[in-house]
């Protein structure tokens, strides 16, 4: 009986250092992926609309922003130390450019630049006033101007100020769910 009770006591033993080595290895890969591939974003408010909507849950693109990768018109997950919060906003100047709106126009270094990302019936609900004009502010090495694609409705750069490559997490959006609105909006 005694022999019996060991041989017990070991295999639960064996069973539980199994489960821990299993516990261990799943949370390595899931902390290696989150840091260096894809982190799972959810949307929270209207400041995308309608590109995206509030609730809509994703994945995004964690590799592309540590190659130095962010491009123009990216959806980017930006991080707010300060209140540590997330936004999920759109880049629109890159570090070094010289960003202004007038008329509603974006201008990059003085050159008019289509944002065609822009749903052109929704902006037409704001009667021409849907982008107020932004006088020129010129990028520091590492920084970024985003805005929301809803702009009328959105805290972004033009209250933030620019935004540090620090502070960008992730570009790019795959919507999982809802599941009607699943696909890649950006990446």
């Amino acid at each position: 009986m005694e022999n019996k009770n060991k041989e017990l006591w070991k295999a639960i033993g064996n069973e539980a250092l199994d489960w821990a080595k299993t516990l261990a290895v799943s949370f390595l890969i899931v902390t290696i992926t989150v840091n260096f591939f894809i982190r799972t974003i959810q949307v929270d408010g209207s400041s995308m609309y309608p590109t995206l909507e509030s609730d809509e849950f994703g994945l995004s693109n964690v590799l592309s922003v540590r190659l130095d990768q962010i491009e123009r018109f990216d959806i980017a997950v930006i991080y707010m130390e300060k209140d540590n919060k997330y936004l999920v906003k759109r880049v629109i100047g890159l570090p070094g450019e010289t960003v202004s709106y007038r008329s509603g126009i974006l201008y990059i270094n003085g050159e008019e630049v289509r944002e065609r990302f822009l749903d052109t019936d929704y902006c037409r609900n704001y009667n021409g006033v849907f982008m107020g004009d932004i006088d020129e502010i010129t990028l520091g090495e590492n920084e970024y101007y985003c805005l929301g694609d809803n702009r009328p409705n959105s805290k972004d750069s033009r209250y933030y100020g620019p935004f540090q490559k620090k502070q960008i997490k992730c570009v790019g959006a795959l919507i999982l769910y809802p599941f009607d609105r699943f696909g890649l909006r950006s990446w």
